[in-house]
């Protein structure tokens, strides 16, 4: 169960893998964040940095917590250093092409009794359990960003997954402090599944003229109560991953209704890719450095 897991591997230096180990450590948790690219490690390191110390100055975490935080932290890349992890998170890149391959390392690597976890906000778990020779230990832990702030963890069970596992994986969520909802395998889950045709049919009232992206997303903040409007908030997401859903969305469950608007395709194609391009629905060229981020949701 997960009260004897040790050690957490996670896979991918962005900002939900960093977000993730940096929420384990600060749990309690010894944790390897792997990358293979050595500069994503340090724009980790850094984040993680400014992210606890941040903390410490509002009195939202005890100077003692955040230097065992600290000593729990390791920085690698190499994926065999996961060979003594007790449970494995990867949150790379949306695609299920990629996934599949580190799953297939991933299961040659990780110990017999490992938990491989995927991060993945709407690919089928079934399917990239699939590449491994332990199905039943392979299991959706699809956080919210960013990950030490939401409270939110979806699980998604596969086909295969077991009980056991699926105990397991609830128990840790509980245990990093989050409240659990769980979903079926199927295309986008529940957060997305709903989230993201919100967020096209704000693009669709875009394209078509029916108001200003000012407005649209006025209206969803103060008609609805939303803390964004869905056009900032698919700049925050990043515009690259909401088309990728909604393409998931499309050939998972087979309905028109899930198509990306052509506008949202063409800012991905321009390269507008939201905030952490500088550029998306709205222009972020102009602010302070240090308010610019890139999410994966």
């Amino acid at each position: 169960m997960a009260s004897t897991v040790k050690m957490i591997g996670v896979i991918g230096g962005g900002q939900m893998g960093s977000g993730i180990a940096q929420l384990t450590a600060m749990h309690g948790i010894d944790v390897y964040l792997v990358d293979v690219n050595t500069q994503a490690l340090s724009t980790a390191s850094s984040s993680i940095s400014s992210s606890i110390n941040r903390l410490v100055s509002k009195s939202q975490l005890s100077q003692d917590k955040a230097s065992d935080a600290f000593k729990r932290l390791r920085f690698t890349t190499d994926l065999n250093d996961l060979s003594l992890a007790d449970f494995i998170i990867e949150a790379i890149v949306e695609s299920e092409d990629v996934k599949k391959s580190l799953f297939l390392q991933l299961d040659k690597i990780a110990k017999s009794s490992a938990i491989l976890a995927s991060n993945t906000s709407s690919i089928s778990i079934t399917r990239l359990a699939s590449s491994t020779s332990r199905p039943k230990q392979v299991i959706g832990m699809h956080f919210m960003n960013p990950p030490p702030v939401m409270k939110l963890i979806e699980i998604v069970r596969g086909a295969d997954t077991s009980d056991g596992t699926f105990a397991a994986t609830k128990e840790l969520s509980q245990r990093l402090g989050k409240t659990v909802i769980t979903s079926q395998d199927y295309s986008g889950f529940i957060v997305n599944r709903i989230l993201m045709p919100m967020i096209n049919e704000a693009f669709y009232t875009l394209y078509t003229n029916v108001a200003t992206k000012e407005d649209i997303d006025t209206g969803m903040k103060l008609g609805t109560n939303h803390p964004m409007g869905p056009l900032e908030l698919a700049d925050f997401i990043g515009l690259d991953v909401c088309v990728s859903i909604m393409k998931v969305l499309h050939a998972g469950l087979g309905d028109n209704k899930y198509a990306p608007c052509p506008l949202l395709v063409q800012y991905v194609d321009a390269g507008r890719l939201g905030r952490k391009r500088g550029i998306g629905v709205y222009d972020y060229s102009k602010e302070p450095r240090s308010t610019k981020s890139s999410s994966r949701l």
